[in-house]
């Protein structure tokens, strides 16, 4: 069950992390979905998504999971982040991620993410695991 809705995350995001990527379009039991509208900051030569630009939205992408489940806890912090990138997402278009928790325990949180290209939402760009250390009192 989640105890916040992706406006009480974007409020309370907007206090403790104003500098994150991306909106978030919809959170749900274990789950989340951002968007990513894709400036100049965030492209390489080609022009395509940069590897730091998609890593940092996925971690974002997770946290806003775990947040959505445990409520607006300032230092569930990452602990491990571990990229597979699939193929080139182009500069021309949005980047979605959907977030994944697969385990929710006591002090650690364990999930993936997959981040797609709203011009092909078939094919993966990046798929992502990461795990969260959870403070005592979360």
């Amino acid at each position: 069950m989640t105890v916040m809705t992706a406006e009480q995350i974007e409020q309370f995001l907007d206090e403790v992390f104003p500098q994150r990527m991306g909106r978030i379009e919809s959170v749900g039991e274990m789950s989340a979905t951002m968007r990513l509208a894709i400036g100049n900051e965030h492209l390489r030569p080609g022009p395509r998504v940069s590897g730091p630009t998609m890593m940092g939205f996925a971690d974002v992408a997770m946290y806003v999971a775990i947040l959505a489940q445990i409520g607006p806890e300032p230092m569930a912090v990452t602990s491990d982040l571990n990229c597979h990138f699939l193929r080139a997402a182009s500069g021309d278009h949005d980047i979605i991620a959907h977030a994944k928790l697969l385990k929710l325990g006591r002090r650690l949180a364990v999930g993936e993410v997959s981040i797609v290209s709203a011009a092909d939402e078939s094919k993966p760009v990046i798929h992502v695991t990461a795990s969260y250390v959870l403070p005592d009192n979360a």
